[in-house]
């Protein structure tokens, strides 16, 4: 057999084609670890890239639709084990691994590859608490991305019927793990985003690191950032975190604590209100007895008692002023009346009538008082004025 197969003369094409034919029969179904290099997302849809280790290095492929089925996002560096079978591509003559599933190759990868986009994020700033909007008090609309079917929801359901039945939730019903979770978590976001709701909060129950890996994606982190609603992030239990704790305006534990976040619980409202209630009774009541004291303090005065005493004493003062005011008024009158006296006998003593009646005669010549002999023309007209009467003389 062997020396048939030496004498023969093969076409490139019929020895890879026996090659190929031997290969694909002995490894059908293998599990390869390596570590991802080259890793290229074609437009096709299809991903092509290399597995390697310290010695050598096998070229991969995982066609559009089976690659929906890997729960992370591949990247170089990343450890794996590709599950698949080997075939050759002829036109190049290399061999290689038609991938039909893989997997982080162990916990401490999960949690390189969480740490490498945590530190990324946090580079970036989407962490920072400047970014956090506030997480409202009373919402009457609250949207919840999870899983309709699943025991988070049904718990968050029953808290806020308990705390705050006024709250309306708005379930977006959405796939928490595996093959396209974290796109449909995002598309959640984005559709609550459209509505009125006042929070939204995501999230679901405990698991491994790998179930709760969808809200570790790095699309979720952004489009939780990016959200103009408040998020609240309740993914898993208590211990566990996940890169969308990091990134939403406020961490929650466990979906039920992110329920007891989001509402606040009636019993509380109405203790409160029975306080504001006796508060305002006690102000009230202080009012009305400091109120009570002042009128007792009037009705029990003097004043109040004995009113007319009070107007009679008004009455006196009135008096006592108008006295005094038409004594000061007629004094300046007797000044007044004396001044006015004097001054009449002054212009009375200086009446030329009555000087006239004396004996005495007034001289005018020329429209003018002659005061003196000297003054007077004996040969011109001039007049004697007596009181009764006057004598011209020429």
């Amino acid at each position: 057999m062997k020396e048939d197969i030496l004498s023969q003369i093969l076409s490139v094409s019929e020895i890879t084609n026996q090659i190929r034919q031997q290969l694909e029969i002995n490894f059908q179904q293998i599990s390869i670890e390596g570590e991802i290099s080259n890793f290229k997302p074609h437009v096709s849809g299809h991903w092509y890239f290399t597995l390697k280790d310290s010695g050598a290095q096998i070229s991969c492929t995982m066609w559009k639709g089976l690659n929906n089925y890997v729960f992370f996002k591949p990247q170089d560096g990343m450890k794996i084990i590709a599950n698949g079978r080997i075939t050759i591509y002829p036109q190049r003559g290399n061999y290689q691994l038609d991938v039909k599933s893989m997997k982080i190759a162990g916990e401490g990868e999960l949690q390189a590859a969480f740490e490498r986009l945590k530190k990324k994020l946090y580079e970036e700033g989407l962490f920072e608490e400047n970014h956090k909007k506030e997480i409202p008090q009373f919402s009457s609309r609250i949207g919840i991305v999870t899983a309709k079917d699943g025991a988070a929801f049904q718990d968050m359901i029953s808290i806020a019927s308990r705390r705050y039945p006024l709250v309306e939730l708005v379930i977006r019903p959405a796939r928490v793990q595996g093959e396209g979770a974290a796109e449909d978590i995002v598309s959640g976001i984005q559709e609550l985003n459209k509505t009125d709701v006042d929070l939204i909060i995501i999230g679901r129950g405990g698991g491994s690191l790998e179930d709760l890996w969808a809200f570790n994606e790095e699309i979720v982190a952004r489009e939780i950032f990016k959200s103009k609603i408040p998020i609240i992030s309740a993914v898993g239990h208590e211990i566990d975190y996940t890169i969308s704790d990091f990134v939403a305006d406020k961490r929650s534990p466990t979906p039920s604590a992110a329920m007891e976040i989001a509402t606040p619980n009636t019993e509380d409202l109405l203790y409160q209100l029975t306080e504001l209630q006796n508060e305002f009774q006690n102000i009230l009541q202080n009012k009305l007895d400091g109120s009570r004291d002042v009128l007792n303090k009037v009705l029990n005065s003097y004043g109040y008692r004995m009113p007319q005493n009070i107007i009679k004493n008004k009455m006196q003062y009135l008096d006592n002023i108008w006295y005094r005011l038409e004594s000061s008024v007629f004094h300046e009158f007797e000044k007044k009346k004396n001044k006015i006296e004097v001054l009449s006998n002054i212009i009375d003593s200086n009446n030329m009538v009555k000087i006239q009646k004396k004996g005495y005669a007034i001289i005018k010549q020329n429209n003018s008082l002659v005061t003196k002999a000297a003054e007077l023309r004996k040969e011109k007209h001039f007049l004697i004025k007596f009181y009764d009467d006057e004598i011209g003389i020429n």
